[in-house]
């Protein structure tokens, strides 16, 4: 099951540019069908025929950058990946795409992910990054705060659902230990490409907005670039560290008292059953520690044939956090921004979100808030509180030995071939 699955996110990102053109031709031959007087309106030759041969010229180009981005499968998996020899080829797209029937979900999937560089990684992302990320980093700098916390690399920050690993990164740039992880083979195939392949920022060129064809002011925003990243990904302090995860986080994530922080982004609306997400933040968080959430509740398996999927209202969720034995430190209902949103479209979505600052209650005798463990005996945490592809249990990094799991990226290590466990590599 594990390598099917492997296999499919594989043939869904080969079949990009086989999907993209075809969605070309389809728009050309419905143009061509048109009576001559409205082609005559429209610009003649041009016009749409000539915007749609940029498009195909500007998929071509995301195709090959596709090729790259999966060009390291093997090396994430340290060489043991469940892709077999033969599966490799953008000539046996086709082949693929029906033996291991690539859905119109899947394209979603991979145009999304390509969407998320534009949030992630570039300066088109700046205003969400500053809107959803900035909140979180300056909670996670006051609350761990050098003052309070001589050596940050002792703090260990979780981020579930880290996508392409941004937030994570900015997490370790502050000079903690972070780890991201993520479930998703779409998000982590790209996130290994940044991390380990970027060496320079603004290295690459993407056109996110391409598929579409819908709410534009003009055919040059369709069109329009981005270039990543918008900074290097080297750029990383000696002290801590930072790492991706790949897997189910409820599986994963088992050990008690684990972890100094956990800061979840656009998150806990990803689960089945988001209680089991509350339980299991509460279980590994340290003693006294801090949660920090912020996003909408969007329920992604709501309304999904065959997905059992809990849906609760904010009031309900907010009672479910506090009898977990949180303590409800900081709550703001009034944030709003977007997620992947094209700043030039005619159309953007501004969602609601809310972010709170919970706490665990620290045993008898323990440090205080504001105190670090280190100094005074006792286990701290800090948190605020409040996606699905990859087999549970998969891969893991930064966790004990006695753990199952395998080592994926730490600190954008890159394996040499032939290479076990990437262990704890640093870039020079």
């Amino acid at each position: 099951q594990e390598r099917q699955h492997f296999r499919k996110i594989l043939a869904a990102f080969r079949h990009y540019r086989r999907y993209g053109l075809q969605q070309v031709a389809d728009k050309l031959a419905q143009y061509n069908g048109l009576p001559e007087r409205h082609k005559r309106l429209m610009g003649g030759n041009s016009g749409v025929p000539e915007h749609l041969a940029r498009v195909r010229a500007s998929i071509e180009h995301n195709a090959e950058m596709i090729n790259l981005f999966i060009a390291d499968a093997n090396s994430i998996f340290d060489g043991d990946s469940p892709l077999s020899p033969c599966a490799g080829s953008e000539g046996s797209s086709s082949v693929q795409h029906q033996q291991l029937q690539v859905t119109s979900n899947d394209m979603d999937k991979v145009r999304s992910t390509i969407k998320q560089f534009a949030r992630d990684w570039s300066l088109d992302g700046a205003n969400e990054r500053a809107l959803c990320y900035e909140p979180m980093l300056r909670e996670i700098d006051r609350l761990f705060s050098a003052e309070n916390c001589p050596d940050r690399s002792e703090v260990r920050v979780l981020v579930p659902g880290a996508g392409l690993g941004r937030l994570a990164w900015e997490v370790a740039r502050l000079g903690f230990s972070c780890q991201g992880n993520e479930w998703s083979l779409y998000m982590l195939f790209c996130s290994y490409f940044v991390i380990n392949r970027c060496s320079e920022p603004n290295c690459f060129t993407l056109y996110p907005w391409v598929h579409q064809f819908c709410n534009n002011w003009s055919w040059a925003d369709q069109l329009r670039p981005i270039t990543f990243p918008d900074v290097s990904p080297a750029d990383l302090p000696k002290s801590g560290s930072f790492s991706m995860a790949a897997g189910d986080f409820l599986e994963i994530y088992t050990e008690p008292e684990a972890w100094d922080c956990v800061a979840t982004v656009f998150f806990i609306d990803t689960a089945h059953n988001i209680a089991a997400y509350v339980e299991t933040i509460g279980r590994i968080l340290k003693p006294g520690g801090y949660w920090i959430n912020l996003g909408p509740l969007l329920y992604h398996f709501a309304d999904v044939p065959g997905e059992a999927s809990i849906e609760l209202d904010y009031a309900t969720l907010r009672q479910l956090v506090l009898g977990s034995g949180f303590e409800l430190l900081t709550e703001n209902t009034d944030i709003r921004c977007g997620y992947t949103q094209n700043e030039a479209s005619m159309l953007r979505s501004r969602n609601e979100r809310t972010r709170q600052s919970s706490q665990q209650p620290p045993p008898p005798g323990a440090a205080t808030a504001g105190e670090h463990p280190t100094a005074h005996g006792a286990p701290r945490v800090a948190a605020i509180r409040g996606g699905a592809d990859l087999p549970p249990a998969a891969l893991h990094v930064g966790l004990p030995a006695a753990s199952c799991q395998r080592p994926l990226y730490p600190r954008g290590g890159v394996a040499p071939a032939g290479a076990g466990p990437l262990g704890d590599r640093r870039l020079p």
